[in-house]
């Protein structure tokens, strides 16, 4: 079967050889942990329940978790052991199921979560890139209770330079539009973790300020300043950063102020800022 799973539609056959992200037709995953790293309506105290996928539909040249993603560390994993896995956590006390970059594997998760989703008492987090297809998002509804999109480029330019993703914002901003009208406002329990609802990511990069501006113009004007956002300031050069102009260190101060600043006069009601300090490999969970 070919595959179209992601607007890449590479077409590849998965059943006798790797997609363009990589991926075959079984699942492969690196880590399968309690993550206590995400913005705190994930993490909460217990930690989230985080099944880190090999392989990624994107090809970001800057990635920080490259070893996963652009070299697909990891190991094969049956449907049964990622279930049993995913209800280990849950018995661990995880507050959610989080799907790290599931996207080249929607297809096998849909039927996965139809069978799971009913056994759980915590909602599946989908942590994306946001390149995805329009109706694989529409096939997850009901099944995901809370997005996690990272909205990466308004720029297409960008997008092609830096993660071979053509066409990225349209897909982007068509998936998330998407995701918020299947949620609607966020809703959270009694110790402040999102039972239902989006988190609008973005990581601002060195040198590109006004990109991430005009997607935050985006949000405020087409989603609405109620959709809470998270603006990362985590970049540091890492896998094939150098070979990027301008893109061979972090971000001066005075770059994140800028975008901290323009988020804070559109009045979104909540939003989650990181320290310049978080711009390091200590955050990077141990994909080894």
């Amino acid at each position: 079967m070919e595959c179209r799973a992601c607007p890449l539609e590479c077409r590849a056959d998965r059943a006798a050889g790797r997609g363009a992200c990589g991926a075959n037709d079984r699942f492969e995953v690196s880590n399968i942990q309690l993550h206590l790293w995400e913005e705190p309506p994930i993490s909460g105290m217990r930690g989230s329940g985080t099944v880190f996928f090999s392989h990624c539909n994107l090809h970001c040249r800057f990635c920080q978790n490259w070893e996963i993603s652009q070299l697909g560390r990891g190991r094969a994993i049956t449907d049964a052991e990622l279930e049993s896995a995913i209800l280990g956590l849950v018995e661990q006390g995880a507050h959610n199921v989080n799907l790290v970059s599931p996207t080249q594997y929607t297809d096998q998760l849909v039927p996965l979560l139809e069978r799971l989703v009913p056994r759980l008492a915590v909602p599946v987090v989908w942590n994306s890139n946001a390149y995805e297809k329009l109706d694989r998002i529409q096939r997850l509804e009901g099944l995901v209770r809370v997005w996690l999109p990272d909205i990466k480029y308004q720029d297409d330019a960008l997008a092609r330079r830096y993660s071979s993703a053509p066409g990225y914002f349209g897909f982007a901003s068509a998936a998330v539009s998407e995701m918020v009208r299947q949620v609607g406002a966020n809703d959270c329990d009694d110790e402040g973790i999102l039972r239902s609802g989006i988190i609008v990511r973005h990581l601002v990069l060195p040198g590109h300020s006004d990109d991430s501006i005009r997607i935050l113009d985006w949000i405020a004007q087409e989603l609405g300043t109620g959709v809470a956002i998270s603006l990362m300031a985590q970049y540091y050069p890492a896998h094939r950063a150098a070979e990027l102009e301008g893109m061979n260190r972090r971000l001066r101060p005075s770059e994140y102020a800028r975008v901290r600043d323009h988020l804070e006069e559109l009045g979104f009601e909540t939003a989650f800022v990181q320290q310049l300090s978080s711009a390091s490999s200590d955050y990077t969970p141990d994909f080894t």
